[in-house]
C-alpha cells in the first residue's frame, strides 16, 4: 500500500506549491472533519454540520459548553501543527504539551500538564506505566525519534509516535486527541495528506492500536493508518484532477 500512496504523493507533488485558494478551499474541509472525528471518538455529540457552525463561532442549543470548547480548541491546535511545519521545530516534549495545552483549554486545570497519578486506558489490555517514570518515558519517545524514526516509512512512522505515546498516555485526559495530531503533523512534514480517523471506524482503531501496544502487533495499526492517508488523497483528486 505504501507504494500506491507514494505514487498518488509524486502526482500531488507535481502540483505544489498549490495556489492560495485551493490551499484555503482544503483546509476549511478538512479542519471541520479531522476535528469533528477526533472529538466525536472521544464522545463529543456535535454533529459535523454543528462542528461547522461552532468553528463559524456560533453556539449550538442543547449542547454542553465543553463540546463547544473541544471544537474550537482542537482547531486551534489544528493551526499550532500546522505553525510548528511552517518554522520546521524539531520535534520536543514542549510541543508535546503546548498541543494538549490547547485542546484542554478552558476545560481541564491539567491542560499541558504530566499526569500525577496512574492510570487505566478504558477497554485496553495493557496498563500505562506508573506516573514516576513518565518524564523517562517521555525522553525515550523523543530520543527514538531524534536517533531511529528517519528509518521508517513516513507513515510508519507517524503510526509509530501515535501509538507509543499512547501507550505512555502521559496525560490524564486528552491523549487521544493528542496522539492523532502528533501522528498527522508527522504526515503532514512529509508532505502526505493527514490521516483522518473517522468515528464510523473507531471500535477497529481501538483494537488495532490495543494489538499494537500490548502484544506489539504493529500490521494492523499501520493498515488502518495508510488507508486514512488513502482516503485524505481524495479531496486533492476532486480539486486538482490527479
Amino acid at each position: 500500500m505504501f507504494e500506491t500512496i507514494d505514487d498518488l504523493k509524486k502526482k500531488l507533488d507535481q502540483h505544489r506549491p498549490l495556489s492560495l485558494s485551493i490551499v484555503k478551499n482544503l483546509q476549511e474541509d478538512l479542519i471541520v472533519r479531522w476535528t469533528y472525528h477526533s472529538n466525536a471518538i472521544e464522545g463529543n455529540t456535535l454533529t459535523l454540520l454543528e462542528t461547522k457552525v461552532v468553528l463559524e463561532g456560533i453556539t449550538v442549543g442543547g449542547k454542553a459548553l465543553r463540546e463547544h470548547f473541544e471544537a474550537i480548541n482542537h482547531r486551534n491546535a489544528i493551526y499550532y501543527v500546522e505553525d510548528i511545519i511552517r518554522k520546521e521545530e524539531p520535534f520536543s516534549e514542549w510541543q508535546i504539551r503546548n498541543i494538549h495545552q490547547l485542546i484542554l483549554k478552558n476545560i481541564d486545570d491539567n491542560a499541558g500538564r504530566y499526569r500525577q497519578q496512574n492510570v487505566l486506558i478504558s477497554g485496553a489490555t495493557s496498563t500505562p506505566p506508573d506516573y514516576t517514570l513518565l518524564n523517562d518515558k517521555m525522553a525515550q519517545l523523543i530520543d527514538w525519534y531524534n536517533s531511529d524514526a528517519h528509518k521508517l516509512h513516513p507513515i510508519e512512522r507517524a503510526a509509530k509516535v501515535h501509538a507509543d505515546f499512547v501507550g505512555i498516555h502521559p496525560f490524564i485526559d486528552g491523549n487521544g486527541r493528542t496522539s492523532r495530531l502528533l501522528m498527522n503533523l508527522e504526515l503532514l512534514k512529509a508532505g502526505y495528506p493527514p490521516c483522518v480517523i473517522t468515528v464510523e471506524n473507531r471500535l477497529a482503531y481501538y483494537e488495532a492500536l490495543d494489538q499494537w501496544m500490548a502484544y506489539g502487533k504493529t500490521e494492523a495499526f499501520i493498515q488502518l493508518v495508510s488507508e486514512a492517508v488513502l482516503e485524505g488523497f481524495k479531496p486533492y483528486q476532486v480539486v486538482l484532477g490527479i
